[in-house]
């Protein structure tokens, strides 16, 4: 019974409003007291049963809420026969919580839009070879796919045959659509804007990256920030203070309708609905710009950020470097080069890619004993010989003779901005080979912009050379550049920057600095989709797209800063109605509670205008 009155509670709203005009027309219109005295109570006994509900059922679960100060303020005027009174509270108490619950809909309808892109259906190759529409939930990994113009790529996938353009909005935020043909990775949940491709499924459902988006903003929705939490504790306290404040006022007084009114104005549901309203707004106009904010109490820390760390490759660098320069110190160079493609290909560090990469097609041998020496390089023996291929550290560690030529091409290459890759055979050096790689386009815009938001410290820490990372911190003017970090080097130096006192965030490739992403108060990974960008950090640029940045500091930036003003207006409303009713002659119940859901839906427009934000 009690469900089925509180289901109904939106038709109890429009009975109570019905009522209370046809109270006022028969008292106005016709001057008949009885249909106006009669109407008012029907209207208040409708209007007041589910609000006594809810009140009690938050009693049942010992939390004395809104609902109980104001079912008790409506029997107080009922019993003091201020019909009119105890109708219009209700009737807007009912009123304002469904207006409400539309605009809190509306709060969160860029999040629903993302939920409502989930692929339902796939068309699967069948044993005949035909292919037939199954429903979503029943494709495995390894099946083959048929995507159409039009429809949903329905699970992560290599892309078999074909070729087309993919709008993966709701994966990168990107509405640009990307191409794609064989071999191409595409995503559940984006849509083939044109042509036809065929796909082998390698992962479904909820482990699609599309999959774990939608889970983490569904957590980061449920999370609650410091604030939150403050206010949750504050309400708890605060509306028993209310009541308590009534019954004294009534005790000093005798003045019931005085102590009802106080009941009505003290009612914190501003203050409650305020935090989490700008905090949903937040996290879905990031969800809708490709930045998926994991959590409420990240876009606290996010906010006051003051020193950000980048690693260079893959971050402000595109990450896919090229041979540059090279220097042969021996004669047998197709062989030397031979035994460098063999060790190369045993690593997929993109040093290691971009040497195979230049080679080319080469003799392979056969790598036996490799040892990665971490932060150096890998030590292997081939062709029956111990070959060595590394960065300058590993090749004295391997205590190879460096001449003065040498020496003088290794400072010419760093210079250059290149990165080392040194080859020794039999301890003796036989290639340098210079590396570089190139910075993302617009970084550095994107640099000036995180300055004008208030971030002071601009650091980059690399495992590179310090040559190379000095010209890419001197052509991003970034404020310090520190190179030959290892990864424990890279948390040592964030621990150092945090224990100064320092609002520390770090943007890594979620891969190899998973240390450091866990370590500083906001990880942010240069997510392309992979599981550990994801789970690891708090921040999650998609497509690793470094334009986000900007966008995510001063999102969090107007976020916070707009829970603070809901909380100011919350609170100043508050304290305005209760100083009204002691100084003022015009403040009662019905005028009260007006202006009580006044505020409670200016705060979720308040919040609402974050899902337009836009950085200038």
């Amino acid at each position: 019974m009690q469900r089925h009155i509180l289901k109904k509670k939106n038709h109890i709203t429009i009975i109570s409003g019905i009522l209370i005009v046809i109270a006022y027309i028969s008292k106005l219109g016709f001057g008949n007291i009885n249909i106006f005295t009669w109407s008012l109570i029907i209207s208040s006994a409708i209007g007041a049963t589910p609000i006594a509900i809810q009140a009690y059922q938050s009693l049942k679960v010992k939390v004395v809420s809104i609902d109980v100060l104001v079912t008790i303020a409506v029997i107080g005027a009922f019993l003091i026969s201020e019909f009119e009174e105890s109708a219009i509270v209700t009737f807007l108490f009912l009123f304002g919580a469904y207006l409400e619950q539309r605009t809190l809909n509306k709060t969160r309808s860029a999040i629903k839009e993302l939920t409502e892109m989930a692929p339902e259906n796939a068309l699967k190759q069948m044993e005949n070879g035909e292919f037939e529409e199954i429903e979503v939930d029943e494709v495995d990994v390894g099946n083959i796919l048929l995507v159409k113009t039009g429809a949903k790529v329905p699970v992560d996938g290599t892309v078999l045959t074909g070729e087309g353009h993919i709008n993966e909005a709701s994966i990168t935020g990107e509405s640009l659509p990307v191409s794609k043909n064989k071999d191409s990775q595409v995503y559940a949940g984006t849509i083939l804007e044109n042509g036809t491709i065929q796909i082998i499924a390698n992962r479904v459902g909820e482990d699609t990256t599309f999959g774990k988006i939608i889970e983490l903003i569904e957590e980061a929705q449920d999370s609650k920030s410091e604030a939150e939490r403050f206010i949750d504790k504050f309400s708890k306290y605060y509306t028993p203070v209310v009541l308590v404040l009534a019954f004294i006022v009534w005790l000093f007084s005798q003045d019931i309708e005085l102590a009802i009114t106080i009941l009505v104005l003290g009612c914190p549901g501003a203050l409650v609905i305020g935090v989490p309203v700008s905090n949903v707004a937040g996290i879905g106009n990031g969800a809708k710009h490709g930045v998926l904010l994991k959590g409420s109490e990240v876009i606290g820390d996010f906010s006051k950020v003051n020193t950000i760390v980048f690693d260079k490759t893959g971050t402000l660098t595109i990450g896919n470097p090229k041979v540059t320069d090279k220097e042969i110190y021996a004669d047998n160079v197709d062989e030397i080069l031979s035994y460098l493609a063999s060790v190369e290909k045993e690593s997929d560090h993109p040093l290691a890619k971009s040497v195979v990469e230049y080679i080319g097609d080469t003799k392979a041998y056969a790598v036996e004993k490799t040892e990665v020496v971490k932060g150096g390089g890998i030590v292997a023996q081939v062709n029956g010989h111990r070959v060595a291929v590394g960065n300058v550290a590993l090749i004295k560690q391997e205590n190879v003779h460096l001449s003065e030529k040498t020496r003088a091409d290794i400072t010419k290459f760093e210079k250059n901005g290149n990165s080392l890759v040194l080859t020794s055979v039999d301890n003796e050096l036989k290639v340098l080979m210079g590396i570089r790689d190139q910075i993302r386009p617009g970084v550095k815009e994107n640099l000036q912009k995180l300055k004008k938001l208030g971030v002071k410290n601009l650091v980059v820490l690399s495992g590179d050379n310090q040559g190379t990372v000095d010209l890419v911190a001197s052509e991003l003017e970034l404020t310090e550049a520190h190179g030959h970090m290892l990864p424990e080097d890279k948390s040592a130096y964030i621990k150092k920057l945090i224990d100064k006192g320092q609002i520390v965030a770090f943007v890594g490739d979620g891969v190899n600095d998973s240390p450091s992403l866990a370590l500083a108060q906001i990880g942010i990974a240069m997510g392309n989709g992979t599981d550990v960008a994801i789970e690891t950090s708090d921040v999650v640029l998609m497509n690793s797209d470094f334009s986000r940045l900007p966008h995510a500091l001063g999102l969090t930036k107007s976020t916070a800063y707009n829970m603070r003003q809901n909380i100011i207006i919350a609170v100043g409303v508050v304290l305005v109605l209760l100083a009204s009713v002691f100084f003022s002659e015009w403040m009662n119940m019905s005028i009260g509670m007006l202006i009580h859901e006044a505020s409670i839906l200016v705060v979720i427009l308040n919040g609402m205008r974050l899902l337009r934000y836009k950085l200038k």
